[in-house]
């Protein structure tokens, strides 16, 4: 099944230009050096799908003209990747339906703290309404929002599910299991069965995620032995790398690298860059003399901003 992704974001936590930095990439007039915390647009199976809504969401949503999404997929819990949440209540209001949302418990645990008015029972009117679905190391589906009973606003008292019957009731925000897909399940028409990648970001579980042949990581530093079966025969795989020099919770560029070499993918697209690097276009030649001395068995470049690949 076809699958396309969009780079939403590919930047570090502080983004490139980083706050107050006047280097030669914080300084660059190439917008390819200008960047957005990480995140990825991904159409597959019909599907429109977000991965990671860091605090760069509006203008991300903005720039590729969304306004509508079946789901979010969430890698995990730092604010770079979740900070936007609360502005899925403009889609609330335009896609008139709540945001599927796909994460892990320990995530979960993290958005009641920081989220607290987005679960409560009588919710503050305009409050985002989010269906979460609780995810682990196992397949699982995705199924369009069109599907779901569509949200009427009530002013001043807030959202209400509007049923088949044309009765109205209030919104909840329940939390469910992600329906689980093994290897060979039927996958229901409006649906997509979406792979999860066991990493460790410092000793910090994460999730990266396969859509048909194309693999989204972010935010590693190592991969179990056993996930690698879940990265064969690939067509593109995103990898994080923030620096040259090993770093406690991301790949360096030489491990970054050496992955993209045992993975084999046809092209690596390296994200969550650092201003520690160069300009794009020095980037660009400087990694492809590294594959070239390290017999690079996979075409590596550095991704950028509004940039999209397709299987």
């Amino acid at each position: 099944m076809k699958a396309k992704l969009t780079f939403l974001g590919t930047g570090t936590s502080q983004g490139v230009p980083i706050i107050g930095c006047h280097c030669p990439v914080c300084s660059s007039a190439d917008p390819r050096d200008k960047r957005f915390r990480a995140s990825a647009l991904v159409e597959y199976a019909g599907l429109t799908v977000l991965v990671d809504a860091g605090p760069d969401f509006r203008m991300q949503m903005l720039s590729q003209d969304v306004c509508h999404l079946d789901a979010i997929l969430l890698t995990h819990n730092h604010k770079d990747h979740t900070g936007g949440l609360d502005d899925v209540r403009s889609l609330n209001y335009t896609d008139r339906s709540a945001v599927d949302i796909f994460c892990e418990p320990a995530v979960l645990e993290s958005l009641r703290r920081e989220y607290g008015y987005a679960f409560e029972e009588h919710k503050y009117p305009g409050a985002p309404e989010w269906h979460v679905h609780t995810i682990g190391n196992v397949p699982f589906l995705v199924r369009t929002s069109r599907s779901q009973g569509e949200l009427v606003w009530v002013h001043d008292i807030g959202y209400f599910e509007k049923f088949p019957d044309g009765t109205l009731h209030p919104s909840d925000s329940a939390v469910k299991p992600a329906e689980a897909a093994p290897e060979g399940a039927l996958i229901p028409s409006g649906a997509a069965r979406i792979i999860p990648i066991r990493g460790y970001h410092d000793k910090m579980p994460v999730l990266g995620f396969r859509f048909g042949n194309i693999a989204y990581i972010t935010d590693m530093s190592s991969i179990p032995e056993e996930e690698f079966a879940k990265l064969q025969g690939l067509s593109h795989l995103t990898l994080n790398t923030v620096g040259y020099k090993p770093h406690h919770s991301h790949f360096s560029l030489d491990e970054a690298l050496s992955l993209a070499d045992r993975i084999g993918a046809g092209h690596t697209w390296l994200t969550h860059l650092s201003h520690t690097f160069p300009v794009y276009d020095t980037f660009c030649r400087d990694l492809a003399d590294m594959c070239r001395e390290k017999r690079i068995r996979s075409t590596v470049l550095p991704a950028y901003d509004g940039l999209t690949i397709e299987d």
